[in-house]
């Protein structure tokens, strides 16, 4: 099942609330939330709920297991117990391992056979949606109770609860167990969550219905057919498409899983910050997917590399890991060190001399190596991922342009201003002149519901003849 859909919208999601609000209970409201996300995760596949039980079992075990006794507390121990750490280990071990052998086993052989001509039997593993996410997740909340941030759930249920909640069980955002534990157990939904939520939730289907859905559109048309064949403008507009789809796609997800989370009392974090609005690589990955970025950063990146702590292997270590995480594929690993040398070079240069490049320089140059990237995100065949770096320069044998990608352009010319427009904090403009009297704000009000309104009704429209599109990473997950 998918958030862009009319079943989940007009019957999963308000048969859900209805039960949700029935019952008066914190725990009653927990049970309501667990059945329905179980049901969300096994919509047309019962069989991969299992996996996520798995790791909800293992992992409820696994916490209480790192995390110090009552005595050890007690003592005041310094130092993790040898028992501690072995938890630890077995974590590490199992929930990295369940990613290797549902996400990676087919890629790591057919490498192997490829590099040293080897006839290993290739594993036919279908890959299980969702579990980079989740198992992010839990693994955090693992690592978290060894290093005594969090205390274990001693409760199950209420881990359960954690690792499934629908709202962001699929694509992200990756939310930390610090982050809701309190609100597992006291929460409240007041009519003005609800409604913030119920706007941001419809904010997050517009940007998938209305803009990424009919940016991709455009996009295949071009990249969908012979990438060798595009001359460098078709090349440029197509790419550029893309990075706005590829933003609108997902940061929509994130908002609808922001806004259900505050519709049943739950705050998670932000993932996105207008990431477009950067004047450099690095505040690029401060603003964009912020619930992996912050992952890497608090968990791989204080680790020694070759028992060696440096900024610069471990920053290497953090962007091949970064790749590799988006897929079993060399596009991505190649995507990976793309950004981290950018980022490393940015690093060695220091914040001081960055500021000194112009403001004009330092976006131009951004936006290029952003744009670029999501060219090599996009083209896992790494024959067309040739042809596409080629066809950016001026040695493209195809000339500068045909006219088609005018045309295109002409004819998708207000979508295209709106997709660019969309990228700039409108909201955040609107909510400062909603502050400046008790008018303003009731005018903002009654008119941000028609919008909500309105949003809703063109989205469902849109959808009703439409072959539901999954938000891109859901396959990454």
């Amino acid at each position: 099942m998918i958030f862009s859909s009319l079943v989940f919208l007009y019957l999963f999601l308000p048969l859900c609330l209805l039960f949700y609000f029935l019952v008066k209970s914190t725990k009653g409201k927990n049970g309501v939330l667990i059945v329905f996300s179980l049901l969300f995760y096994s919509w047309g596949e019962p069989v991969r709920i299992l996996f996520l039980l798995l790791s909800a079992v293992v992992n409820y075990f696994l916490g209480i297991g790192a995390a110090p006794t009552r005595e050890e507390l007690k003592r005041g121990d310094d130092t993790p117990s040898v028992r501690r750490k072995v938890f630890l280990a077995l974590g590490l071990v199992f929930n990295i391992g369940m990613i290797g052998v549902f996400k990676y086993s087919k890629f790591i052989v057919t490498n192997i056979n490829g590099i040293f001509g080897a006839s290993l039997p290739v594993p036919n593993i279908e890959p299980v949606i969702g579990i980079s996410f989740y198992t992010f997740q839990i693994l955090s909340y693992v690592v978290d109770c060894y290093w005594e941030k969090v205390e274990p759930q001693r409760k199950f249920t209420k881990l359960l609860l954690y690792i499934s909640l629908f709202p962001q069980l699929i694509a992200g955002p990756i939310v930390r167990y610090s982050t809701i534990a309190d609100e597992i157990d006291n929460r409240r939904v007041t009519l003005s969550d609800f409604s913030e939520g119920f706007s941001r939730l419809v904010l997050g289907l517009a940007k998938k219905v209305i803009l990424a859905d009919n940016l991709f559109n455009i996009v295949d048309q071009f990249f969908g057919k012979d990438v060798g064949a595009l001359t460098m403008a078709g090349t440029w507009y197509s790419v550029i498409l893309y990075s706005l789809y590829i933003y609108f796609d997902f940061s929509g997800y994130s908002d609808m899983a922001i806004g259900m989370g505050r519709m049943f009392g739950f705050h998670f974090n932000e993932n996105f910050n207008h990431p477009y609005l950067c004047k450099d690589v690095t505040e690029f990955w401060q603003r964009w997917h912020i619930s992996l970025g912050s992952f890497f950063r608090d968990y791989l990146l204080p680790i020694p590399v070759f028992g060696v702590r440096n900024k610069y292997t471990s920053l290497f270590l953090v962007w091949l890991c970064t790749g590799i995480w988006h897929g079993a594929n060399w596009n991505y690993i190649i995507w990976g060190l793309y950004y981290g040398a950018f980022i490393m070079l940015e690093t060695a240069i220091g914040k001081k001399r960055m500021a000194k490049i112009p403001i004009v320089i330092r976006h131009i140059y951004s936006k290029l190596v952003i744009i670029v990237g999501f060219g090599i995100f996009y083209f896992e065949d790494l024959g067309d991922l040739g042809k596409f770096l080629r066809n950016l320069t001026p040695a493209n044998p195809n000339g500068f342009s045909s006219g088609i990608e005018a045309m295109s352009l002409v004819n998708n010319l207000f979508l295209v201003i709106a997709a660019i427009i969309c990228t700039f904090p409108l909201l955040n403009l609107v909510k400062k002149f909603s502050l400046r009297s008790q008018n303003t704000k009731a005018v903002v009000s009654v008119a941000g519901t028609l919008v909500s309104a309105g949003l809703l009704v063109l989205s469902s429209i849109l959808l009703v003849n439409a072959t539901a599109n999954a938000f891109l990473y859901y396959k990454f997950g």
